[in-house]
């Protein structure tokens, strides 16, 4: 519970204070990359720490990562540039794919299923808790200190994990031999980190239809395409594609892959909007993600008592709708709509993630043995985080281009770095008040073509779940 309180306070704190980050820093242009670089590496890791986790045990892989996560954590504090911040956050992200999905498949160790379908929703519970907190925390340090504490703050939280962990979590002694797929982690590193630059990157640094972006998306392809062949004959391979073949996990893990898109949709660039639009302080964009890690909780406890009752389908159904309904709130959302507006989207999104979530995970939990569950748990964190790196790419770029786009249209003489001037009132004071208008105006264009992307995830979201076969499917337990 500690270690997912540290995943969900950095959720939230630094999506909160990312408007003041990039006002300090500069470099808006390259917002997205702060969030792309977190989710490139934890996305990359997740699954070779769910295979170590297997191997080794869950206890010394769990160290390991939270180890690497505050490292890169006291760093980050102490960037003084866009491109210092983004590097460390490249490690702090190498640290962070062990520590959800692990700790999660701790819990699976612990409780058998029917226990289990309760136990993640107080888990999630604890979880919202930490949510909640973490964006009154980042908003009050935005707002009253400085934004480095925001990374700070999850050192002694880490600290505090490990050494309870280190007491009391007794497992069993493993003795099998060792085979780590080295080439599968290279070539999905490197399959994720081709697609993302170009998505990123793609009409700023080269043009959509050039060579570049030819040879780069060809290049993306084909490495993923040997990262699939290099899985199938692996010995112990990081993502075994034969628990795919149960048709819920099949479905499960690809609804989390498009829930993770509306996911870091929403964290992302809520703040940008409440901030740079609706003109609030950090602390009020800070109560409208707060909304979302109210609801992602409440809907969790609910789903583990639905779960066993009505099943996969039912649950997940249910939040499928939320999605599509949270969605459809910020696609009409506008700068009028005020903050509760923003909140309430925020908070059925929250059900929606909390209904979807815990469905799967209890599920996939009960369908494999307990020496595939690191790896099972995995392959669903490794969905959701690979969702959330797609989605930082294709919303970044979404928001860069139409962002352009306005300006040419207009025939305004801005960049993308002037947005910067929007996400303080300090800064905003001393610009005329026109040309806060206009960047006003595209910024409130852009912003919703963010979210009518996120509502076709949320309705691609629903049509998979309808997917997913009827009845309650929860296996016999497999210890």
């Amino acid at each position: 519970m500690l270690a997912m309180f540290i995943g969900a306070v950095e959720a939230t704190i630094v999506t909160t204070a990312m408007p003041a980050i990039a006002s300090d820093l500069g470099g808006f242009a390259r917002y997205s990359w702060i969030f792309s670089s977190y989710l490139l590496m934890s996305t990359v890791t997740v699954l070779i720490y769910g295979k170590l986790a297997d191997l080794f045990g869950r206890k010394p892989v769990l160290f390991f990562g939270l180890t690497v996560f505050l490292i890169g954590s006291i760093l980050c504090g102490f960037s003084t540039s866009m491109e210092q911040l983004i590097l460390f956050r490249f490690l702090q992200g190498f640290g962070a794919g062990a520590v959800m999905p692990i700790a999660t498949t701790i819990v699976g160790d612990i409780y058998t299923t029917e226990e289990r379908a309760k136990i993640q929703g107080y888990l999630s519970s604890v979880w919202g808790i930490s949510a909640v907190t973490g964006p009154v925390i980042g908003g009050l340090i935005v707002q009253y200190w400085h934004w480095k504490y925001v990374f700070w703050v999850n050192v002694p939280l880490g600290i505090l994990a490990m050494a309870v962990l280190f007491f009391f979590l007794h497992e069993p002694k493993r003795a099998q031999s060792v085979s780590i797929d080295y080439q599968g982690a290279v070539l999905l590193t490197l399959s994720l980190s081709t697609i993302l630059y170009w998505l990123l990157e793609g009409g700023q640094s080269f043009g959509r239809l050039s060579a570049t972006s030819a040879i780069l998306i060809i290049a993306g392809i084909v490495l993923f395409a040997l990262f699939i062949l290099q899985e199938r004959k692996a010995k112990d391979p990081m993502m075994p594609f034969s628990i795919w073949k149960n048709p819920v996990i099949l479905y499960a893990n690809l609804v989390s892959l498009t829930t993770g898109v509306i996911l870091i949709g929403i964290s992302s660039y809520l703040p940008t909007f409440v901030t740079g639009v609706m003109e609030q302080p950090a602390i009020v964009a800070g109560f409208t993600l707060t909304a979302m890690s109210i609801g992602w909780p409440i809907a969790s406890s609910v789903a583990g008592h639905l779960l066993i009752r009505y099943g996969t389908f039912t649950v997940s159904f249910i939040g499928g709708i939320s999605l599509v309904l949270g969605a459809a709130m910020f696609v009409m959302m506008s700068a009028n709509s005020g903050p509760v507006w923003a909140a309430m989207s925020s908070f059925f999104v929250g059900v929606g993630m909390g209904l979807t979530s815990t469905s799967f995970i209890v599920t996939i939990q009960g369908a494999v043995t307990r020496e595939r569950r690191g790896s099972a748990t995995a392959s669903n964190m490794f969905m959701r985080n690979f969702g959330n790196t797609i989605g930082a790419a294709i919303f970044g770029a979404v928001l860069n281009s139409s962002l352009l786009h306005v300006f040419h249209k207009e025939n305004w003489q801005y960049n993308l770095d002037d947005i910067n001037l929007l996400l303080t009132e300090s800064v905003r004071q001393s610009v005329p008040i026109n040309q806060i208008h206009q960047l006003q105006q595209a910024l409130t264009i852009s912003l919703q073509w963010v979210y009518i992307t996120v509502a076709f995830f949320a309705v691609l979201s629903l049509l998979l779940i309808l997917r997913i076969p009827r009845g309650k499917d929860l296996h016999n337990d497999n210890n």
